[in-house]
């Protein structure tokens, strides 16, 4: 399975072997704009990116890599298509790692000499293959992309990468079928050493994208495959981040500096619950963010709408609330410390936490 696989250096992020899977995102400023890209690249970071991708579509966005990279507290992936010598470029520009399709830069010289210079500046190179992307003779034979057919291209521009004797790669194959994306991995990961880039590409709006790439990358995780991801949304590149860590923290592979467990609510519900728990999750979300990059225990936090589950769970929790008519009875570490008005809720568990963190 992944977690065993080779182990690459992105900067100083580890990807593969028994590293933790990392978080990825990618700008969606013009990055020849320095001041905008580097700004996204620290609103990124403040939620948890740990390797952020830039496109490199011509010389200008190759040399301004120099000056991000400078500015730019996380490992830095050059994205290139189509043109051998933006790859140079950009590693002489100080990416720690470029992302190519061999098949699409121009013929096998110019993949050795991407390889030679990538050698030399010690980087690894990702792999990228997806279903708009696959060779014509794959196409020509199989009528449409593939699983196999996407499996298959990948492997062959690995080994064109092997032939000069460069191992230091990261494979991906996405697709916009998430039973596809499945069954291509699946074959990559049992005839590869290489670790494995993972997300479902073009996956859409937030809402139909992050049920997307919960199935894809999810079903993938709870198999031990792969070892860094990346959730392609049509938004703000954070809101990629954002729900990758929350996404990791519900299969159990990484927790959240608080975890917050809610009731979904019902008839017996006498409070605005979905209020409530959005102001307490607005109010947190840089908390969390905080805790956890310092590694501090995670916190469980529970708010319940009824007196059904309400008190057990608030109980079971390090802080809790169970609500009532207008009101809600609060809990830290199993005791009832007291009660609050609805309106007052958010604010008081705030302040608990607070006062918890101070301890």
């Amino acid at each position: 399975m992944s977690r065993n696989k080779k182990q690459v250096l992105c900067g100083g992020v580890a990807i593969g072997g028994n590293a933790p899977v990392t978080i990825q995102s990618m700008t969606n400023t013009p990055t020849a704009d320095v001041g905008r890209t580097v700004e996204q690249i620290r609103r990124l970071t403040d939620a948890g990116c740990e390797i952020i991708r830039a496109a490199v579509p011509d010389m200008e966005a190759a040399a301004a890599l120099k000056e991000i990279r400078r500015q730019c507290s996380i490992p830095l992936v050059a994205d290139i298509h189509f043109d051998y010598r933006l790859a140079l470029a950009a590693m002489e520009a100080g990416a720690d790692k470029i992302r190519i399709n061999p098949g699409n830069i121009g013929g096998e010289e110019n993949v050795r000499l991407v390889v030679e210079k990538a050698k030399k500046c010690r980087i690894p190179i990702r792999v990228g293959v997806n279903s708009g992307s696959l060779e014509k003779h794959i196409l020509r034979r199989d009528g449409k992309v593939t699983a196999k057919g996407l499996a298959e291209s990948v492997l062959y521009n690995v080994a064109l990468l092997e032939k000069y004797d460069f191992e230091d790669i990261v494979i991906s194959l996405k697709s916009s079928s998430v039973r596809m994306n499945n069954e291509a991995y699946r074959i990559v990961d049992r005839q590869s050493p290489y670790p494995l880039h993972i997300g479902v590409t073009e996956a859409g709006t937030p809402s139909r994208g992050k049920v997307k790439s919960a199935a894809g990358i999810g079903a993938l995780l709870l198999d031990d495959i792969g070892d860094t991801l990346r959730v392609s949304l049509t938004a703000d590149p954070v809101e990629e981040v954002v729900f990758a860590r929350q996404l990791l923290a519900a299969l159990d592979i990484r927790r959240e500096g608080i975890e917050i467990v809610s009731c979904p609510t019902c008839g017996r519900t006498q409070v605005d619950l979905e209020r409530i728990i959005a102001a307490i999750e607005e109010k947190l979300a840089p908390v969390k963010t905080h805790r956890e990059k310092r590694g501090s225990r995670p916190l469980k936090l529970a708010v319940m709408g009824c007196a059904v589950n309400g008190p057990g769970e608030a109980r079971g929790a390090d802080i809790g609330v169970a609500c009532g008519k207008g009101r809600g009875v609060l809990f830290a570490g199993g005791e009832i410390v007291g009660q609050t008005e609805e309106a007052n809720i958010p604010a008081a568990i705030f302040r608990m936490i607070e006062e918890r963190e101070q301890e």
